[in-house]
């Protein structure tokens, strides 16, 4: 084997000083793109030439950064989906802040992997866990870990349950032969709890899709019933999970009445809290969100209601020993030690799957810290008070209907037509098109809706007006056949 040539190579700078400089310049754009947002489309079509600029092959030089920073740009930074913007109201995503942004940046450069190890930064992801503990009232004995998102919280959260009604063997051996589980939920739960069933090897057909009420939430009787039911075919129930913030409406299941059941027939209580969780910070919306405090285990993002940048998911446990030991592992190279920089276990590592993970915590801690809970809390009653202002617009507009009740902060409505699922489709690509709002579509009750999800900080008044005045300009239009492009606003 020929001798490798040792080289003096690094990826670093060859001069600091014009990095600098372009660096400021990197973050003086992103801080211009946030200033001065709402000079901006909130979305707009990609043109096909910027499309065919990321299907071109790799070159033999290295492009630079000005020149990368420069195609940034001009091809990325115009044509997201623009969560960030005030008008983005389609789906529940956070607006980001500033202060997450540069915060993200220092965690980016401190470049730490939070599987585990003695660092400071892992003391501060313990930190945010048990600021976590607090709100939601759980014991000191509870685990907490940032995660992606809630997607993958809800499945940590049938893990940990698998493993309350299997055993810890049920990691190596499986679920027992014979042993045949079963989970329940509502209706309008997310599409991530079938998911978590199927990834966790139980299967997604063993989860029972409870029917839901007038108010689109889970029914008590109904999940008893179809408890009951399992029993006596032999089933073991073993998983309940009641969502605070459904997908479509924003409704909030029954969660103490649902707490009761579980507690009397010995099943876990998982709340997927996606972003209604949060609601916890804000004192008008807190007591919707009453029983809570008695689930198993809790998953929400920071990335949606408490603005993190992306993403910041957040499974929270009860039982942080069962945690453990759902996820802990004896490999070699993670032994622990006392001093040195193999101490501090338990490590992050031992409550999830992933073994490298970045710093999440710090942007989350920025955000706590320099806005405090109360303002957060502000921020998160008002997105609900900006959806009772479009609720009202919408039933003082003879045009428009209100297609669900407005529980927190999404709005459901449609334009009155004829063909009003072609309408109103049509609608919402007109709006989304025009730069001026983004909202999306759903179907309540087998007709499609017009859903404004209020989630961004920077949303005000003034936008959810836009919205309705657009809405009823373009409605108008294409509800005659005429171009909604022809359309004054």
């Amino acid at each position: 084997m020929a001798m490798l040539k040792i080289s003096e190579d690094t990826l670093d700078p060859s001069d600091w000083q014009a990095f600098r400089l372009q660096g400021h310049r990197m973050l003086d754009d992103m801080l211009d793109y946030l200033e001065h947002l709402r000079e901006r489309p909130v979305w707009q079509t990609i043109p096909q030439e910027v499309r065919a600029s990321f299907r071109q092959p790799l070159g033999g030089e290295p492009l630079g950064l000005a020149a990368a920073h420069d195609a940034f740009m001009r091809n990325v930074l115009p044509y997201s989906v623009g969560n960030a913007h005030p008008g983005f109201m389609g789906w529940v995503h956070g607006g980001g802040t500033p202060v997450g942004m540069l915060a993200e940046m220092l965690a980016a450069g401190l470049n730490a992997n939070l599987g585990g190890r003695d660092q400071t930064p892992i003391e501060m992801e313990r930190q945010v866990v048990r600021w976590v503990r607090e709100w939601f009232g759980f014991p000191e004995s509870a685990s907490g870990l940032f995660v992606t998102g809630t997607s993958m919280a809800n499945l940590i959260g049938v893990l940990i349950a698998r493993t309350a009604a299997s055993g810890v063997s049920v990691r190596q051996n499986g679920v027992a032969a014979g042993q045949r589980l079963s989970a329940y939920t509502s209706a309008s739960a997310h599409v991530s709890i079938a998911r978590a069933m199927d990834i966790a090897g139980i299967g997604s057909g063993a989860l029972r899709m409870i029917p839901v009420n007038s108010r689109h939430q889970l029914d008590v009787a109904a999940l008893e019933r179809a408890i009951a039911a399992d029993r006596q075919a032999g089933l073991t129930p073993f998983f309940i999970a009641g969502t605070a913030g459904t997908v479509d409406v924003g409704a909030v299941d029954p969660l103490a009445a649902i707490a009761q059941v579980a507690q009397r027939e010995k099943i876990w209580f998982h709340v997927d809290g996606a972003y209604g969780a949060l609601g916890i910070l804000a004192e008008d919306i807190a007591p919707h969100l009453q029983g809570i405090e008695r689930a198993d285990s809790i998953a929400f993002d920071f990335h949606k209601w408490g603005q993190v940048p992306y993403d910041a998911g957040f499974i929270l446990v009860r039982d942080g020993a069962l945690h453990h030991s759902t996820f802990a592992s004896p490999a070699a190279y993670l032994k622990r030690e006392a001093r040195g920089m193999a101490a501090g276990s338990p490590w992050p590592c031992d409550f999830g799957p992933d073994l490298s993970r970045g710093f999440r915590a710090l942007k989350t801690w920025f955000t706590i810290t320099v806005y405090g809970t109360e303002k957060l809390g502000r921020v998160i009653s008002n997105t609900c008070a900006l959806a009772q202002h479009m609720k009202r617009r919408i039933e003082a507009a003879p045009m428009l209907e209100l297609l669900a009740p407005v529980a927190l902060n999404i709005v459901c409505f449609r334009y009155r037509s004829e063909d009003a699922d072609r309408v109103n489709a049509d609608i919402v690509v007109a709006l989304q098109e025009s730069g001026i709002a983004a909202p999306s579509t759903t179907v309540i009750g087998g007709q499609l809706a017009i859903r404004a999800a209020i989630v961004n900080h920077r949303t005000n008044a003034g936008d959810i007006d836009a919205l309705i005045d657009a809405t009823i300009a373009f409605g108008e239009a294409i509800a005659k056949n005429a171009n909604p492009d022809t359309v004054q606003l």
